[in-house]
């Protein structure tokens, strides 16, 4: 005899992947993205009646969370229950394919909604006082790119390069982002090649109200390009050799100088936790589309989940 036989709860512990699922489903303002969104989603005049937009936003956001391509999130359908659940499918009829989830991410990249997602989900933030745009943190990543030339130019990204990092050189983009440097939420995402050094973009990274600015040693003279602003004061770190030279035991002006560093990194710390967020919870360490355009459009959509991500619990205890 079976087990399904025996009418058991076998499903009674509730995996990882279910918890993560019903928490993002309590955080992501749904209402706010679907009347964002809804006036270039088509209402499908002819022909079948499309699929309800939630339900494609829904599936948009899973394939984010989980690193799933358009094939790879329809055969998800099939092997996975929870995520037709959580997609707000039925169990039993028609379910979206790839051409059908490829073309409702392509209405998304059309319009730049990835840019009015992060938008929307940042003023949610701000109005609760979790984003108080008094100081940022800037810092950059690289993304690896596929090496292979199986494609139809027979030819690497032309708009990846290589950089170098230590004694290692890694071909991909940069995805530079500026954070508030009280939370550590994501407020601004620019990508570019990776062969562009972080201080070109350092001033890109701003808002503009804030009064502090926080960089690592890759942003020296950040102040001193021509789209520096003198209302922005920045602290950037020493570099590793001179730091190193400083007599902290038996000069107190080298010994200050030192706790002034220690208090600029913890700063800049926070600067690290939204690249955390997509790389090691949401698995996003290597370019899917070719071009620097849908990469950053993603990168948008990947940061704005992850502020949600980062203040899950907050959010969560907001609406209890």
């Amino acid at each position: 005899m079976k087990q399904a036989c025996l009418d058991l709860n076998l499903n009674a512990r509730k995996t990882r992947k279910q918890a993560f699922l019903e928490q993002m489903d309590g955080v992501v303002p749904w209402a706010e993205l679907v009347e964002l969104i809804t006036p270039y989603y088509s209402e499908g005049k002819t022909g079948r009646p499309p699929f309800a937009l939630e339900s494609m936003l829904r599936i948009h956001f899973m394939q984010q969370w989980f690193n799933l391509s358009d094939p790879a999130m329809e055969e998800a359908f099939f092997d996975t229950p929870l995520y037709r659940e959580f997609a707000q499918l039925p169990a039993f009829g028609r379910l979206p394919d790839e051409s059908t989830i490829l073309r409702f991410r392509h209405r998304l990249e059309k319009h730049k909604l990835a840019d009015q997602i992060l938008e929307t989900v940042n003023d949610l933030l701000a109005q609760r006082g979790w984003l108080l745009k008094a100081g940022t943190a800037v810092d950059a990543t690289l993304i690896a790119a596929p090496s292979s030339t199986k494609n139809k130019d027979k030819a690497r990204d032309p708009e990846m390069h290589s950089s170098q990092k230590g004694n290692q050189w890694h071909s991909g983009m940069k995805a530079h982002i500026g954070v508030d440097a009280d939370s550590g939420l994501v407020h601004t995402v620019r990508g570019t090649s990776g062969n562009v050094a972080d201080v070109t973009e350092g001033n890109s990274l701003l808002h503009g109200q804030e009064s502090e600015v926080y960089g690592d040693a890759g942003y020296q003279g950040a102040d001193k390009r021509p789209d520096s602003k003198a209302s922005h004061q920045w602290h950037v770190a020493m570099r590793p050799g001179k730091r190193k030279k400083l007599d902290k035991d038996n000069h107190h002006g080298d010994a200050m100088v030192d706790l002034f560093e220690k208090f600029k990194a913890s700063i800049r710390a926070k600067v690290e936790h939204p690249f955390r967020v997509i790389k090691r919870q949401f698995g996003f360490t290597k370019v899917r589309y070719r071009g620097l355009k849908k990469n950053t459009l993603q990168l948008k959509t990947l940061f704005a989940l992850s502020n949600l991500w980062m203040v899950r619990h907050k959010l969560m205890g907001a609406r209890a």
